[in-house]
């Protein structure tokens, strides 16, 4: 029997990703923060997790994974054991001498778990918590051009927001969809007539010309599901999202 020496908690949401069940569930894990490298390296320092300083480990992390990127970017594949990552060309080519098009393909970093973290899974004791309050969520989204999930974006071109009571409605200033820069917490408002989609369980929007980082997306709306709630609620991917 596996010892249990992590726990999980977990809400869950009206399923709006399948259709054959109008009552199903999907738990949404009830993540505390966002952990960055300097955090992780500072956590194994303090709980025995390493045998060297965290600034050295931080140190060391970071030139692992920027030569990790420089690889991948020369396209080799790579097995860490905890995860695997590949260079992937998403687009149709039309004929056997067609060539590589940024307009029409694009380049994305495909990460999959590994053996060992897949070994850690019987380690972890998921505690439900219940259905959710009933509010607005986002579950995913796509990047329509690359067919990414949850990852890239492509400024200019259509990004599927699919959630739990996020049509964008209501009359207060600040309803609408927003991408926030993760670094300078700028907030970038998508134009009305960009909302191309506006239903309670989707939202299409043309993504605006932002610059390349990375973001946070959020939809504030007052939307409730009978009547327009007072106060818009909002709504936050609880992943970061690339312009590369």
């Amino acid at each position: 029997m596996a010892t249990i020496l992590h726990k999980i908690k977990a809400y869950l949401y009206d399923n709006v990703l399948t259709k054959d069940n109008p009552n199903d569930f999907t738990a949404r894990t009830a993540s505390e923060r966002s952990l960055n490298v300097q955090q992780i390296c500072q956590s194994a320092a303090n709980r025995g997790g390493a045998d060297i300083s965290a600034s050295a480990m931080e140190h060391a992390t970071e030139l692992f994974l920027k030569e990790m990127a420089y690889q991948l970017c020369d396209g080799y594949s790579i097995n860490t054991g905890y995860f695997t990552a590949n260079t992937t060309i998403r687009g149709v080519f039309d004929s056997p001498s067609e060539t590589f098009n940024k307009d029409k393909h694009s380049i994305i970093f495909q990460f999959n778990q590994g053996e060992k973290l897949r070994a850690e899974i019987p380690n972890i004791e998921v505690n439900i918590l219940g259905i959710a309050e009933s509010s607005a969520v986002i579950l995913q989204v796509m990047d329509v051009k690359s067919g990414s999930v949850n990852d890239l974006l492509t400024p200019g071109r259509n990004l599927k927001i699919v959630g739990s009571k996020i049509k964008v409605t209501g009359d207060d200033a600040s309803v609408g969809v927003y991408f926030v820069d993760a670094t300078t917490q700028e907030r970038t408002k998508v134009e009305q007539s960009d909302i191309v989609t506006n239903n309670p369980s989707e939202v299409m929007v043309v993504i605006p010309e932002l610059a390349a980082g990375t973001y946070t997306i959020e939809v504030l709306t007052q939307y409730s599901g009978s009547q327009s709630l007072k106060e818009p609620r909002t709504a936050t991917l609880d992943k970061q999202l690339t312009v590369a």
